[in-house]
């Protein structure tokens, strides 16, 4: 199964997509989608576009987005979740359910501590996915959101194998 992880962001949109088997995983692509135009709109779109092309090459099976925390910002909050918004409607539009974690749940499934850095995240993702070159720190951010996603899909397929022994 091929999943793809989305860091969302209004200039720089990280993507990843990993392939999973079993227990197995490996890298499959990654980069960062710009948002580039003069006003916000035009950012969006270039966002989606981009986004959009990814999936036409990728054809990712399951996709999941960091949420989207609160800072001091609340006009740059509300644009990230803007940006947010155009990542799951580009899901959505692939007929995808948009897995959804916290920051702090994805550092917690790659690196094992819910308050990492980034040099920690990247390190850990370089570790799971030997020999990717990895696009930069939005890419790997979006590569840990996948890795995360797809511990979260096994962790669910265990449980309702398990359920559906447990009924028979």
């Amino acid at each position: 199964m091929r999943v793809l992880g989305i860091d969302p962001g209004l200039r720089n949109m990280g993507w990843g997509v990993i392939e999973v088997q079993g227990s197995r995983i490996a890298h499959v692509a990654n980069g960062v989608c710009h948002g580039q135009g003069e006003d916000l709109a035009e950012r969006l779109l270039a966002l989606h576009t981009a986004l959009a092309e990814v999936f036409a090459a990728h054809t990712p099976e399951a996709a999941a987005i960091e949420q989207t925390f609160v800072n001091k910002d609340g006009a740059g909050t509300l644009k990230l979740g803007q940006a947010r918004g155009v990542a799951m409607l580009a899901v959505a539009q692939a007929g995808l359910r948009v897995g959804e974690y916290a920051p702090n749940a994805v550092k917690k499934a790659v690196v094992g501590v819910g308050h990492a850095d980034k040099r920690q995240v990247l390190h850990m993702v370089k570790l799971q996915l030997p020999g990717c070159d990895i696009a930069g720190p939005d890419a790997a951010d979006a590569l840990a959101i996948a890795i995360c996603h797809a511990h979260h899909l096994q962790s669910a397929g265990t449980l309702a194998t398990a359920l559906a022994k447990a009924s028979a």
